[in-house]
């Protein structure tokens, strides 16, 4: 077994702190406590594997791996507060946006509600749901424990209609009296965001700068609900991770889920795992498609790490390009980056119209649900653009295609996951259907 790469900031907030004692040659554990909540938010950090301390740095922990690995593994402390166990086990929203868990579970609902968000919204992404499907009887049982943790008085499974064996799996094990309801979302990006399921689930648009407990409500990602049961009833820190490894492989071009990879594993190794990658390449990306960044294949999978996606080749663009940016997908330098390696000249940029800056980040008015791009392309055409990169969501792409190509001379449209799509022969985000029940 490669060795394991632990970096010590994995979550929102500031890095874990290596524990006293802990030195290069240091035999360690599975579950062994490396590093230490840092002063201020953020998560601890365990050992994924058993083995020994290769490497100490600023920035992380080397393990090499012991050959032989067991089940076993150091349990975190006991305690009465689900929170607190939440805590010790170094738990943070495996979603993608790594908020740790503890802090959402020490919200007050007072009869408010916990939504499970498994919309699992970026395309080719399966691992949610498997999960879910295969063992519904640890959401549940996760959900349950969030809910007495912020006294919330129900809980929401939030899921795409068209997963109708994962909807089938958890409604088996819905137990009378619990309180706990399925709500069916439609399928389109982006669904998973946090103010589009309230808006759905709740029936209350937040603002952009407005938190869910608003609404009185906590969300939690369908993985991170199950390693709080796991943290809870097994008391197993959280060393692993659930991903998807999908694109240019030699195995095929499906997805291909992979369950509890160890923390700090290389990319690589899930990809040769798939058969490596079949031939040249364009990119390697961590995440989904529309929020995913090109990273080295020697990059190691982390608590927020869903995606690997290994890309084609990059289409060429030689006209000036308009680049568009959409809150709910890859942000400026992301497009940047794509650009430069279209070899195509940035002539303009534009937000998308209801794109709000929020804390140095973008936030969608009204995720969703897009009222149309026309005065944006119209600018940037001004400007001298005669082809576009958007990075938008379904309903903007359609409004984007609904003016663009129909002007004179026409624009050419690019959207951002444009190589990942045709890698695997997904339909390109243009012109989409938004269908609840398919």
């Amino acid at each position: 077994m490669p060795n394991c790469r632990l970096f010590l900031k994995q979550s929102i907030g500031v890095p874990a702190v290596p524990v006293p004692g802990l030195a290069v040659g240091s035999k360690v554990k599975k579950g062994t406590l490396l590093a230490a909540q840092g002063a201020g938010l953020g998560i601890p950090l365990h050992a994924s594997v058993s083995g020994t301390v290769a490497s100490i740095t600023e920035n992380y922990i080397e393990l090499l791996a012991d050959e032989k690995q067991s089940d076993d593994f150091e349990p975190i402390p006991k305690s009465e507060d689900i929170a607190e166990m939440v805590k010790a086990a170094g738990l943070c929203g495996m979603g993608g946006a790594g908020f740790p868990t503890y802090v959402k579970l020490q919200t007050k609902l007072d009869g408010g509600v916990i939504i499970i968000n498994s919309a699992e919204c970026e395309p080719l992404l399966k691992h949610n749901i498997k999960q879910i499907t295969e063992d519904p009887k640890k959401a549940y049982r996760g959900l349950l424990l969030a809910m007495q943790a912020t006294k919330a008085g129900r809980g929401i499974l939030a899921i795409k209609s068209k997963n109708a064996e994962a909807i089938k799996a958890f409604r088996s094990v819905l137990q009378n009296g619990d309180n706990v309801t399925i709500h069916e979302l439609p399928d389109m990006y982006p669904m998973g965001e946090e103010r589009a399921i309230i808006r759905e689930a709740l029936g209350t648009l937040l603002g952009v700068d407005q938190l869910p407990a608003v609404a009185g409500a906590v969300i939690l990602n369908l993985e991170t609900i199950c390693r709080i049961a796991e943290a809870v009833d097994n008391r197993r820190p959280v060393i692993s991770k659930n991903v998807t490894v999908v694109g240019k492989l030699k195995n095929g071009r499906e997805s291909h889920v992979f369950m509890d990879v160890p923390i700090g594993t290389q990319l690589t190794s899930l990809i040769d795992a798939c058969g490596g990658i079949d031939g040249m390449f364009g990119e390697v990306i961590i995440g989904g498609p529309f929020t995913g960044v090109a990273a080295a294949p020697d990059s190691v999978v982390g608590k927020t790490t869903g995606g690997i996606i290994v890309t084609q080749d990059i289409p060429q663009e030689k006209r000036p390009l308009g680049l568009l940016v959409c809150a709910c997908g890859g942000n400026e330098k992301r497009l940047r980056d794509l650009a430069e390696k279209m070899g195509a000249q940035v002539v303009s940029v534009r937000k998308c119209k209801q794109a709000q800056e929020v804390k140095g980040a973008l936030k969608c008015e009204n995720p969703g649900n897009c009222p149309g791009q026309a005065e944006k392309i119209l600018e940037m055409k001004k400007e001298g653009a005669q082809a576009l990169l958007i990075s938008n969501c379904s309903d903007c792409s359609n409004t984007v295609m609904g003016v663009a190509p129909k002007l004179k001379p026409k624009m050419a449209v690019h959207h951002m996951t444009d190589h990942v799509m045709r890698t695997v022969g997904h339909p390109l985000i243009r012109h989409l259907p938004i269908n609840a029940g398919q």
